[in-house]
């Protein structure tokens, strides 16, 4: 008797586990045919046909496959949003968290559906009070970068111009070379040797000082030119007044020559500096946090343009003030002159 129990128990186990066997094959055999089906109809374009099938595959028992249930209830979900359908996007991300809740893919494409669905004015006042902190943080070490170019620039390209129109020959070549370099050469080229280049000669130089370098260098020596052009436009009269006046050359350059080409240099000056808020962001690339390194790398984090649009306006407001700092200065020298 006990044996035909044990049998009994056997075969009933045996009949149960074949059951399920067959359940399962039934439930995945299905599932696959609503997505073959819901493929077929993507490919006539039929998108509301595919979605319907697509919705209808089951979701798995706890030692099935979830693959199935999760690309089904996300193709529907994506479809659903190409069409702007946004509230059925939701029930379909939403049908998949309900079954798992910690998926990250659903969790992160039911924010992009939230985000749709807001009003673009919102999500654009959204935007500007998360991204503008960070963007004004790189925005000081852009605005460290220009001032220090400005100071330094006017002064080394003052020297590089008096030494171009020196008269003494290994000076002026050695000018000479110095601008045909930095001017010769794209700035990113040059912030590219100073900061990966030098190191090979046993030279190395933090990202900061590397892009003070770089600026300062480029500028002087466009500077230079403009200055040297200014200068060589006094009328030479000048310089032989000064001279009958018992000056000597050096006096006659710092206190009547060099005065006068303020009113001159001034305009190319102020477009050279204009530029330069524009080039500081050439230093992003050697690993500069600056104002567009900030936005680069807010826009790679999120993918979202607004940060771009920021950083352009961030651009722009700078070269306004500047703009208009360089004009007001422009009519008080040549107001100054006049007199």
């Amino acid at each position: 008797m006990a044996l035909k129990n044990n049998a009994f128990i056997r075969s009933a186990a045996l009949a149960a586990l074949l059951f399920l066997f067959l359940c399962s094959a039934a439930l995945a055999s299905g599932a696959d045919d609503l997505m073959r089906k819901a493929g077929d109809a993507v490919a006539k374009g039929d998108l509301d046909t595919a979605v319907q099938l697509y919705m209808q595959v089951p979701a798995p028992d706890d030692d099935g496959d979830d693959g199935q249930f999760v690309n089904a209830r996300m193709q529907a979900a994506r479809m659903h949003f190409a069409l702007k359908r946004y509230d059925k996007a939701l029930e379909a991300v939403d049908s998949l968290l309900a079954v798992y809740p910690d998926n990250i893919e659903a969790k992160s494409y039911r924010e992009a559906v939230n985000d749709a669905m807001m009003p673009q004015w919102k999500r654009l006042m959204r935007d500007t009070v998360h991204f503008v902190p960070a963007l004004l943080k790189g925005s000081l070490m852009t605005l460290l970068l220009v001032f220090f170019t400005m100071i330094v620039s006017p002064v080394g390209g003052l020297f590089i111009a008096l030494g171009r129109i020196s008269g003494i020959p290994p000076v002026s070549r050695l000018c000479w070379f110095i601008i045909w370099i930095f001017r010769g050469t794209p700035l990113l080229l040059q912030l590219f040797f100073i900061y990966y280049g030098l190191p090979a000669i046993g030279i190395t130089l933090k990202p900061i000082p590397s892009a003070l370098l770089g600026l300062g260098l480029n500028y002087s020596a466009y500077l230079a030119e403009i200055i040297r052009s200014g200068i060589q436009s006094i009328d030479k009269g000048q310089m032989e007044a000064a001279e009958a006046m018992g000056m000597s050359y050096r006096q006659a350059m710092r206190r009547v020559i060099i005065p006068q080409t303020y009113r001159v240099i001034l305009p190319p000056v102020t477009n050279e500096f204009i530029a330069l808020i524009k080039d500081t962001a050439l230093v992003s690339t050697i690993a500069m946090v600056e104002l567009m390194r900030t936005a680069d790398q807010l826009f790679n984090a999120s993918f979202n343009v607004t940060v771009l649009a920021l950083a352009a306006c961030v651009y722009l407001l700078f070269t306004t003030v500047f703009t208009f700092a360089f004009e007001r200065l422009e009519r008080r020298v040549g107001a100054y002159e006049e007199r």
